[in-house]
C-alpha cells in the first residue's frame, strides 16, 4: 500500500504566519483571542474573536491576484504557496496533471458576500466587487490555489462544517494512497468574522460571553467553559508519496496512516451524547491505520470549549481507547487561536505533525479548573502550561462538526 507523508506546511493564524510562525505562537503559551476589531460587536452578546491582525495580502501575492481573490481564499492561496515552498517541490519539474487540491471551508465567502450586500444597497449594481461571483463559493479558494500554481490534478472544496479541514486532508491522503495523484495540496480556509455571520453563531449560543476576560474564554475541558470563541485562519499540508520524498531527500514531518469519517445522524448542533459516532470515526482510523489503541500516545482533541463538545469527545475517547485513556496525552489547542470552524482541523493536523517532528506538544491553555466529565490528562491540568517533550510513535487529530460530522486522522512520527 503507497505510503503518504507530510513534506510541506503553510498556514495563516492568528497566532502566527508559516511553520515558524506558528510554533513561535504555540511557544509561547498565550491565546490571541481579543475585542473584535473587524466591526462593532456592540449588538451582541459575545463581542470576542480571534482575529488575524498581521497579514497584508499585497505582502504576499500579485496586486492584481491580492484584488480579485476575498480573504478566505488570499489566505488560503498563500498558505498553500508555503507549503509548496516548504516541502521543497519544482513545480517545474513536476507532472502537474499529479498534483490535486483538496480543501475544505465551512462558509467559504460568505462573510465577504455579506459586505457587499452593504455596498449594494448604498452604491447600487455598480458598485459591488466584480469578482464576487467567483468569490463567494466554497470552491474559489481551491480553484485559486490551482490557477495560483497550475495544478490539474484532482480538485474539490468540501464544506462539512468544523471537520472540514481533516475530511479534506484525509480525502487527499486517500486519493495518493489510491494512485490517483502524487501530490496534493490539502488543508483548509475560514473568513467568517463579518457581523451576520458571527451573530448566527450568536443566536444559538454557541459563543463565550467572557467578553471581560478575552484572553481566558477559549478554554477546552475547563470546568468554566462557556462557549466556543470564533476565529479566522488557514492551514495546507503538502501531502505525497512516501517513496518519492525519500528519493528527493525531502524533509518529512510525518506520515498520515489513517483516517475516517462518519455522522451522528443525531442533531445539527448537538453531538450524540453518548458519543458513539465520534469514537466510531476513531477507532475506523485506527483500523485504517492497522494500529490498536494503545499505540495512539497523543489526542489532538476537537476540545471546542463548549458545554456539550468537550464532555461528550472525552466520552468517545474513554469508548474508544478503554484504560489506556487515562495514559493518552491530550491537548486541545484552541485555547490559542479560536475555533476557525472549517479551517481549524487543518491547523490542528499540521500542529499535530510539527509535534511529532519537533518532540514537544503544546499543553491546553487556560485548563484551569478541572470538570468531573472531563477527567483525562489534557496537557494542562490544574493551570500546568508546560506540555510535554518528546513525542510518541502515533498521534491521532480529532474533528467534530454541526450536522454530527466526525472526522479522525492518524499521524506516524518518521
Amino acid at each position: 500500500m503507497t505510503a503518504v507523508v507530510i513534506t510541506g506546511i503553510g498556514c495563516v493564524t492568528p497566532i502566527g504566519t508559516g511553520v515558524e510562525g506558528l510554533w513561535a505562537g504555540l511557544e509561547a503559551r498565550r491565546s490571541a483571542v481579543r475585542t473584535i476589531s473587524r466591526f462593532d460587536p456592540t449588538p451582541f452578546k459575545s463581542r470576542i474573536a480571534a482575529e488575524i491582525d498581521d497579514f497584508r495580502p499585497q505582502d504576499h501575492l500579485p496586486a492584481r491576484s491580492a484584488k480579485r481573490l476575498d480573504f478566505f481564499s488570499q489566505i488560503g492561496v498563500v498558505s498553500a504557496g508555503q507549503a509548496l515552498a516548504d516541502s521543497g517541490i519544482v513545480l517545474e519539474r513536476e507532472n502537474r496533471d499529479r498534483i490535486g487540491v483538496m480543501m475544505g471551508s465551512a462558509l467559504g465567502g460568505v462573510a465577504h458576500a455579506e459586505g457587499q450586500v452593504g455596498v449594494y444597497l448604498q452604491h447600487g449594481l455598480r458598485g459591488v466587487d466584480a469578482a464576487l461571483a467567483t468569490s463567494v463559493f466554497g470552491g474559489a479558494v481551491s480553484c485559486n490555489i490551482a490557477i495560483h500554481s497550475g495544478l490539474t490534478g484532482p480538485n474539490s472544496t468540501n464544506s462539512m462544517s468544523c471537520a472540514s479541514g481533516t475530511v479534506a486532508i484525509g480525502e487527499a491522503f486517500h486519493a495518493i494512497r489510491a494512485g490517483r495523484a502524487d501530490l496534493m495540496l490539502a488543508g483548509a480556509a475560514e473568513a467568517p468574522l463579518s457581523p451576520l455571520s458571527f451573530g448566527a453563531f450568536t443566536i444559538i449560543r454557541a459563543m463565550s460571553t467572557r467578553n471581560d476576560d478575552p484572553e481566558r474564554a477559549s478554554r477546552p475541558f475547563d470546568a468554566e467553559r462557556d462557549g466556543f470563541v470564533m476565529g479566522e485562519g488557514a492551514a495546507v499540508l503538502l501531502l505525497e508519496r512516501k517513496d518519492r520524498a525519500v528519493a528527493r531527500g525531502a524533509r518529512i514531518y510525518a506520515e498520515i496512516v489513517g483516517y475516517a469519517l462518519t455522522n451522528d445522524a443525531y442533531h445539527m448542533t448537538a453531538p450524540k451524547p453518548d458519543g458513539r459516532e465520534a469514537a466510531r470515526a476513531m477507532a475506523l482510523a485506527l483500523d485504517d491505520a492497522h494500529a490498536a489503541p494503545g499505540d495512539i500516545g497523543y489526542v489532538n482533541a476537537h476540545g471546542s470549549s463548549t458545554p456539550l463538545n468537550d464532555p461528550t469527545e472525552t466520552k468517545a475517547i474513554k469508548r474508544v481507547f478503554g484504560e489506556h485513556a487515562a495514559r493518552l496525552a491530550i491537548s486541545g489547542t484552541k485555547g490559542y487561536y479560536g475555533h476557525a470552524l472549517g479551517a481549524s482541523g487543518a491547523i490542528e493536523a499540521g500542529i499535530t505533525a510539527l509535534g511529532l517532528s519537533r518532540g514537544w506538544l503544546p499543553p491546553t491553555v487556560n485548563h484551569e479548573t478541572p470538570d468531573p466529565e472531563c477527567d483525562l490528562n489534557y496537557l494542562g491540568n490544574g493551570g500546568g502550561n508546560a506540555g510535554l517533550r518528546g513525542a510518541p510513535e502515533l498521534a491521532m487529530s480529532n474533528s467534530f462538526g454541526f450536522g454530527g460530522v466526525n472526522a479522525a486522522v492518524v499521524l506516524r512520527r518518521v
